[in-house]
C-alpha cells in the first residue's frame, strides 16, 4: 500500500447514508413540485440559510429535510453533479 496516497473506504453505514440523503431530496423536491413551487430555488436556500421555512411541511417534506445536515444535502448534490456532467474525466 502506497503511503502517500489516500485510501478511501466506504462502510455499509456510509453507503446507507447517502441512499437516505438521496431519498430525502427526491420527497422534498417532489413535495415542493406538488405545492407549485421551484424546488430547486426552494432547496438552494434552505442549504444557504438554514430556514426551515423554505420547505414546504406537505407530505412531511420539512420534517425529512432537518433530520440530515445540510453539508451532507451539499456533498450530495455536488458528487451527484459531478459525477453526471464530468465523466469524461474518470475515464
Amino acid at each position: 500500500m502506497d503511503k502517500d496516497v489516500t485510501q478511501i473506504i466506504y462502510t455499509e453505514d456510509a453507503r446507507q447514508e447517502q441512499k437516505d440523503v438521496k431519498e430525502v431530496l427526491a420527497k422534498v423536491y417532489a413535495a415542493l413540485k406538488e405545492k407549485g413551487y421551484n424546488p430547486t430555488n426552494q432547496i438552494v436556500q434552505y442549504i444557504m440559510s438554514g430556514e426551515p421555512l423554505f420547505i414546504t411541511s406537505h407530505n412531511s417534506a420539512r420534517s425529512l429535510i432537518t433530520k440530515v445536515e445540510r453539508d451532507e444535502l451539499v456533498e450530495e448534490l455536488v458528487k451527484s453533479y459531478i459525477e453526471h456532467n464530468f465523466k469524461e474525466i474518470d475515464e
